[in-house]
């Protein structure tokens, strides 16, 4: 049975940084702050209410789906890190390769919970982060990227305004980098050669 002894401080901060690398919430207030101009107020509470509950939803029954569908989590994780590291490509690199669409008046459900905050990025890497780390650090991961998320929806114009645009995008290709690293991680440790 597992116990509060399987929190592991450096599983924690691992995971955090891959979801926040994911997430790309800093990377993502310029295309924010277009749709704060466009819809209005975003509503904070309720972006990161709904993709945290995608986000665990994906955690708990993400793995049943996709036994429902005759897929293993291994090559399932495969892929992911697959994702992840074409994610990673585009951020170190600056090319768009997942387009959002950035057009969207629905408000804060659609296109801010998702796809941008818990996209297919996103929960396919909280699925592939399954197979190496432990559940209860995986939750406090998504736990405090949730935090995070609230916080910078809360002060996107603060946020853009104290970054500046070459602030931002040095943030996004560094983790970019470290998005890479943990992609190979997550390949390497699911490929059975």
């Amino acid at each position: 049975m597992d116990s509060i002894d399987s929190i592991n401080i450096s599983q924690i901060v691992t995971v955090s940084l891959t979801l926040f690398a994911v997430i790309d919430i800093l990377g993502s207030i310029p295309i924010l702050v277009s749709l704060k101009k466009k819809m209005g107020d975003i509503s904070a509470v309720q972006a990161t209410l709904v993709s945290g509950g995608l986000m665990l939803l994906f955690f708990f029954a993400g793995e049943k789906a996709l036994k429902f569908m005759g897929l293993d989590v291994s090559s399932f994780a495969i892929a992911g890190s697959i994702v992840i590291f074409i994610l990673a490509i585009e951020m170190v690199l600056g090319h768009e390769i997942f387009k959002a669409d950035k057009d969207s008046k629905s408000g804060s459900i659609v296109p801010i919970a998702f796809p941008i905050i818990a996209g297919s990025g996103t929960l396919t890497t909280i699925v592939s982060l399954k197979v190496v780390y432990h559940q209860y650090n995986i939750l406090i991961g998504i736990l405090i990227n949730l935090i995070i998320v609230f916080a910078c929806l809360r002060s996107i114009n603060f946020i853009e305004k104290l970054l500046g645009p070459s602030g931002i995008a040095v943030v996004r290709k560094f983790m970019g980098v470290i998005l890479l690293a943990i992609a190979i991680k997550i390949f390497k440790s699911n490929v059975n050669l």
